[in-house]
Formats: C-alpha cells, sequence, structure tokens
C-alpha cells in the first residue's frame, strides 16, 4: 500500500500545481503542534477558504486565481485532511467547534486581523462556530450549504427531512465503517449531491476524495457528542453573512439554508444554477460571482 499511497500524494500535488499560479506553493503553519498546509495568492484584504467534507486546499483551485485578484487569499487543510496529519482516530470532519479553534489559532499564527471568509458545507459549519465566537475577527461570511442538523430539530418538517437525509446516508456510513472506502465514497457523493453526483467529479476531485476518507471514518465511528449549532447559536453571527445553495441541491440543505436565513441577524441569499451541493466545483463561474459581488460591498 505505501508504493500506492505515495504514489496519490504526488499526483496530489502535481493536481494542484496545474491550476497554480504564482505563490501558490504549499505552506505549513504550525498550530499547537500540529502542522496545517495551506497556499495563499494574491494581496490586500485577507480571504480565508475552508474547505468541506472529504476535500482539502485543493477544493478552490479552479477558483483561487479569480478570487486572488481582489484579495490576499489563504485556501489550507483542516484538521485531519490531506496532506496534514491524518487518523481514524482523529478530529472527524463534522466536529464543526474543534475545526473553528483551528481557524482561530491559524488566523493568529499568520498575523490576520479582521477576514473575509468563504467555506463550504462542513467547513461552513466551523465558520460559522468561529464567527459566532469571534465577530470582531470576522469582515463578511460566505456559506455554502452547511449541515448544521440542529437547524431543523424544532421546525415542523425537520424531523421527516432529516431522517430522510439519515437513511440516504447510512449505506455510506455502513460502508466507511466496513472500511470499504471506494463504495463509500461513491455512496456519501450521490447521497449528498443527488445520485449520479459522483460520476460528474473529475478525476481530481474523486482522487482528493479519497485522500480525505479518515477524516470522514473518524465521523463514523466517533463516539464523541457534537456541539449543536442552532438557531440560538446563529444570532451571535452579527456580520454580513451571504447563504449560497446549489439549484439541484437535496432539500436538506435548503431547508437547512431557510431556517438560517431567518436566524441570522445580517443575511441574504443566492441561488447558484445548475450545481448539486459541491457549488465551487460544479459551477465555480457563477459562484465566484456571486461570492465576489457580496464581498467587494462589504
Amino acid at each position: 500500500m505505501k508504493p500506492v499511497i505515495g504514489l496519490l500524494v504526488i499526483l496530489a500535488v502535481l493536481g494542484w500545481t496545474g491550476h497554480a499560479r504564482a505563490n501558490n506553493d504549499v505552506k505549513q503553519v504550525s498550530i499547537n503542534g500540529s502542522e496545517f498546509a495551506y497556499v495563499e495568492a494574491g494581496s490586500g484584504d485577507p480571504l480565508v477558504l475552508v474547505h468541506g467534507g472529504l476535500q482539502d486546499y485543493r477544493l478552490w483551485a479552479d477558483l483561487l486565481l479569480e478570487f486572488s485578484r481582489h484579495f490576499r487569499v489563504i485556501a489550507y487543510s483542516r484538521r485531519n485532511h490531506f496532506p496534514n496529519q491524518m487518523s481514524a482516530d482523529g478530529t472527524p470532519d463534522g466536529a464543526g467547534d474543534v475545526h473553528a479553534e483551528d481557524l482561530k489559532l491559524l488566523i493568529s499564527a499568520l498575523g490576520l486581523k479582521r477576514v473575509h471568509i468563504v467555506a463550504h458545507s462542513s467547513g461552513a459549519v466551523a465558520a460559522m462556530f468561529f464567527a459566532a465566537r469571534n465577530p470582531e475577527s470576522v469582515r463578511a461570511l460566505a456559506l455554502n450549504e452547511p449541515p448544521a442538523a440542529g437547524l431543523l430539530a424544532s421546525t415542523t418538517d425537520g424531523p421527516a427531512i432529516l431522517r430522510e437525509f439519515g437513511t440516504g446516508l447510512t449505506p455510506a456510513r455502513e460502508a466507511f465503517r466496513a472500511r470499504d472506502f471506494d463504495r463509500a465514497v461513491r455512496l456519501f457523493v450521490d447521497a449528498v449531491g443527488q445520485p449520479g453526483a459522483f460520476e460528474r467529479r473529475s478525476v481530481a476531485d474523486r482522487r482528493m476524495a479519497m485522500d480525505n476518507v479518515l477524516a470522514h471514518l473518524a465521523d463514523s465511528i466517533s463516539t464523541q457528542p457534537r456541539a449543536p449549532f442552532n438557531c440560538d447559536s446563529a444570532k451571535h453571527v452579527t456580520v454580513p453573512t451571504l447563504l449560497t445553495n446549489g439549484e439541484h441541491s437535496p432539500r436538506f440543505f435548503h431547508r437547512i439554508v431557510e431556517e438560517l436565513a431567518g436566524c441570522l441577524p445580517r443575511a441574504e441569499r443566492a441561488m447558484i444554477p445548475n450545481a448539486s451541493h459541491t457549488v465551487p466545483r460544479e459551477n465555480p463561474q457563477s459562484y465566484s460571482q456571486a461570492i465576489l459581488a457580496f464581498l467587494t460591498k462589504n
């Protein structure tokens, strides 16, 4: 297995450099004894990009150049994600409160003060925890489909939606626990992005998912309780916030964003056409236009 893993690492790095432009070398920053990988480009006000599950800093490869025309952009890999140290016993992808603390320490370690944050999926949950706890450090927030299930718990239709979505994810969780990662990744991507989503993924995206299976395995086997993010939590996010949905995403994500929009003090919404959940990869042009229109006015 070790030669195969080594080849995957080499290919992953080459996959990034195929998109890279000046100043995009992978760097390392130490946070509480752990090393975090990141890339940066551009100059000006800082913009931090936070990836979702089965992803890492490479999620933003197609958007880094466009964002860097306007901002100093930092895209990093969260704890227990490639190419950082990874373990099935490590931090689960969905531990939003833990990843939020890492984000706080990362921003401090890089000498940043007030930042824009653009975040996707489970990374968006981490960004919300961070913004709720550290509003003075955030200038504006753009969140794509955070799976903050706690927002639906007290709604009339929420329990049914949560059951439906949970049932759809069950085969993927079982495959992760069985260490059948090829099947697990395919099932998970189709569950969160509608059937056929995996087939639409590029070779690079499929490789990125396989590079990050241990964080999702940690999600599947962890027995630690999760810190909930609910409407009361959202009321502490006082900065301007853009909420985006993919046009074809499961209703689970649309209902969460709908509830979140009613809880956040300063929220606006944008629908991204021809996309399902992994909006930054499925329609990067429309997504970047919406993000930049929002950020440049805040």
